[in-house]
């Protein structure tokens, strides 16, 4: 079953809502709701409301299906944060020697959808174990010169000592 929520409006930016939604994407809801009660971002408390009216949406959805849910076994599925308007919301700051500075007051919407669905597996291999993350075989990066080219690319000729003959 899934629920879904959506907060509309919320003030700040988009950009400083999405750096606290990416923090409780794909965690438990107890998880999410405790990363969201101890964070010290203006936004986390308008998150943190709309995910517990997701929570409830997804209460009364199994009450209407006849169905019985856990919200302890509930996870965020999907959780984004789009920008909101701008355009009427413009502030006049006064600046110095008799000038104005003109400031747009950002808003943002959040939605966030909970699931409880089996989580997805990280994708395995085709012969059923899940792919090793290769990070020793990587090559080092090349330096500066070589990635310059000319003559600091070129290979150096090797010394040797001088027979005299």
């Amino acid at each position: 079953m899934e629920a879904t929520a959506s907060a509309k409006y919320l003030r700040g930016s988009a950009q400083k809502a999405r750096l606290v939604v990416d923090m409780i994407r794909g965690k438990d809801v107890n998880q999410a709701l405790a990363i969201l009660r101890f964070s010290k971002k203006r936004a986390a408390s308008h998150i943190e409301k709309c995910m517990r009216s997701a929570i409830a949406n997804a209460n009364e959805a199994a009450e209407k299906a006849n169905v019985s849910i856990d919200p302890d076994d509930l996870w965020v599925r999907t959780a984004f944060v789009d920008r909101g308007p701008t355009k009427n919301r413009r502030r006049v700051r006064p600046a110095p020697q008799g000038r104005a500075y003109r400031e747009q007051r950002h808003f943002c919407h959040v939605t966030i959808s909970l699931s409880n669905d089996e989580k997805p597996q990280p994708k395995a291999s085709k012969n059923g174990k899940a792919a090793p993350v290769e990070t020793a075989s990587r090559k080092p990066a090349a330096s500066k010169a070589k990635r310059r080219g000319g003559a600091a690319a070129a290979p150096r000729a090797k010394r040797t000592k001088k027979s005299e003959e």
